[in-house]
């Protein structure tokens, strides 16, 4: 794993308990589940603007909001950044329509 993305997701943690009216972290964990995905797809939306602009300073900027509030969600979920990248090891090398097809259908 990414060293950054490694302090990241440690730093998020850690921010987890911290007071909502100091940390933007906590805030967001306060605020709930739905809150924070809302936030994640607002830095996806934004990051499609961007990329369609093709301004790639403001992409690189909306990418690495994306990545953040994708932490932010994972970690309010229980769910270690390690367990993603598992996941893509495990699908690497496999083509995309048939990992897609190996999928159990959606209920």
């Amino acid at each position: 794993m990414s060293d950054t993305l490694a302090r990241l997701e440690a730093t998020i943690a850690a921010r987890k308990g911290a007071d909502p009216s100091t940390s933007y972290v906590a805030s967001l964990f306060a605020k709930g589940r739905p809150r924070i995905a809302r936030k994640l797809g607002e830095e996806a939306v934004e990051a499609i603007v961007a990329a369609l602009a093709e301004d790639k300073a403001a992409l690189t900027g909306e990418a690495a909001d994306l990545i953040f509030h994708l932490l932010v969600l994972l970690a309010e979920t229980g769910i270690p950044l390690a367990d993603v990248l598992a996941e893509l090891d495990r699908r690497e090398g496999v083509s995309g329509i048939a990992e897609k097809a190996a999928r159990p259908p959606a209920p």
